[in-house]
């Protein structure tokens, strides 16, 4: 007369589709639904309530005949939502268990309201409905019920007698316990295999986000991000745009490499591209790869904030790479490295190809064409500690960025020489009023932006410059 209490499958779909284990890799098992074993319980509860009332006389002798209806329901029940249209209707468990409410309210109408009977199977059928569709079901199972309820007490009127014998009256108490014990069993059974695969979804998710981090290592943050977003597909297509294109190495390094032992050297590297990488990703760069003592960064894309202001952000990076250059310089002076160390910057803007080049089964996201050519010139061609821009990066900066004309170069797959500048500063950090002093020299070097300096650290430098200056004075009087 009432169907099963919680359905994991459509409680938790995306579970049971997903490969839930535990943490050994093996599947958890889900207890399955008891729909068809649990209506069999409650009608054949029913009949033996039907049969214990007929043979005491609480009920009419016609109703031994609706023993073999109530057996006989709930596997037509199982045919009509297993093996007919009916199995493709939407919240079908709920509809079958309209019907219940609805068979099992003309019971109680039939047997004119024996109070035990009557109660207990009421009781079966409200339960079910507050386990399987909640209050919302609850109501609507109690409206069919008691509609179908006065129908059957209309026609058959009311009881002689609302009190049944004990023997039907502790058969009814019984069956009902019995099954209200199953159904919350097999409810609790259910709900702890939910929270195991709840709780192993979870893990299975921060195993995913951790192994993602893992592997976002290997792209570009914007890259990344734009793929596990999902506005990017991760397949073979390119498409043309205008970006500004980075290229810097370092001078001396290949020198520098024939003197340092492998370990020192890579420690040096790493710590070389972590710093640049650090003002790559603070301007918003796309690192496209590190090749050698090599860096290639492009600007805009996957985002863009529009062509000039691209540009000028890809200026931007180079000049403060260059400021970070020399304070990375300082700290290799520092533990013993004596070879000078200077990084020279190329920038071009232009239209080029960007996307995922290579195989399906082994993709690099970079950048092709004639821009990308001219970027890796100008770097080759750059002096150390200079930046060289082409005419149309020059165009897009020149209202913010000082540059000094350097003239023309001849460069493979342009058909005229090609106009160079020369990055010179800010033009908001030129003149007296500019923010930062360097100075170097054998054995002094000094690096100062004074808007990056708290009051706290002003003191400390104000107190070291003090006491250099002071020691150099003695030296010069002595002298």
């Amino acid at each position: 007369m009432m169907s099963a209490p919680v359905d994991l499958r459509t409680v938790s779909t995306s579970a049971s589709k997903a490969a839930v284990t535990d943490g050994h890799n093996n599947p958890i098992a889900i207890p399955p639904m008891p729909d068809y074993n649990g209506r069999i319980l409650a009608y054949t509860a029913t009949a033996m309530i039907i049969a214990a009332g007929v043979i005491q006389g609480a009920f009419p002798q016609w109703f031994m005949y609706t023993i073999a209806g109530a057996l006989g329901w709930p596997h037509v029940a199982h045919l009509l939502t297993r093996r007919t249209f009916l199995r493709n209707s939407p919240r079908i468990r709920q509809k079958m268990l309209i019907v219940d409410c609805l068979i099992g309210g003309a019971f109680v109408g039939a047997i004119g309201l024996v109070a035990i009977p009557s109660v207990s199977v009421m009781l079966m059928l409200m339960f079910s409905c507050l386990i399987i569709g909640g209050l919302r079901q609850w109501l609507f199972g109690t409206v069919f019920m008691f509609t179908t309820l006065s129908v059957g007490l209309a026609i058959c009127g009311p009881a002689d007698n609302f009190q049944a014998p004990l023997l039907t009256s502790i058969l009814s108490i019984l069956a009902t316990g019995l099954y209200i014990c199953v159904t919350a069993f097999y409810s609790h059974q259910q709900a702890r295999a939910l929270m195991m695969a709840k709780t192993q979804i979870q893990n299975q998710r921060e195993q995913s986000i951790a192994l993602s981090h893992k592997l976002s290592k290997y792209l570009s943050p914007q890259v990344w991000q734009s793929i596990f977003t999902g506005e990017r597909d991760v397949r073979l297509e390119t498409q043309r745009k205008k970006l500004a294109v980075f290229f810097s190495d370092i001078k001396g390094f290949t020198e520098l490499s024939e003197e340092m032992e492998p370990e020192a050297l890579t420690e040096l590297l790493n710590h070389y591209f972590n710093g640049m990488s650090e003002v790559a990703l603070k301007y918003g760069g796309t690192i496209d790869k590190f090749v050698g003592d090599s860096i290639m960064v492009f600007f805009g894309d996957p985002t863009s904030r529009g062509q000039r202001e691209d540009a000028f952000a890809c200026v931007s990076m180079a000049i403060e790479m260059r400021k970070h250059m020399k304070i990375m310089r300082q700290k290799w002076r520092s533990q013993g490295i004596k070879t000078p160390l200077e990084i020279r910057m190329g920038i071009s803007t232009g239209y080029t190809t960007v996307g995922n080049f290579g195989a399906e089964n082994r993709m690099d996201y970079t950048i092709i064409g004639k821009e990308v050519n001219l970027a890796s010139r100008l770097e080759s061609l750059a002096e150390p500690g200079e930046i060289l821009v082409s005419y149309e990066t020059f165009s897009l900066i020149k209202d913010r960025i000082m540059c000094r004309d350097k003239g023309e170069i001849t460069v493979k797959g342009f058909g005229k020489p090609v106009p160079i500048y020369e990055v010179v500063d800010f033009r908001r950090d030129m003149g007296p009023n500019r923010s930062f002093l360097e100075h170097e020299h054998s054995g002094f070097a000094m690096y100062l932006d004074s808007d990056k300096i708290t009051e706290r650290e002003r003191k400390a430098i104000l107190t070291a410059l003090e006491d250099a200056a002071d020691r150099l004075r003695q030296e010069e009087e002595i002298r």
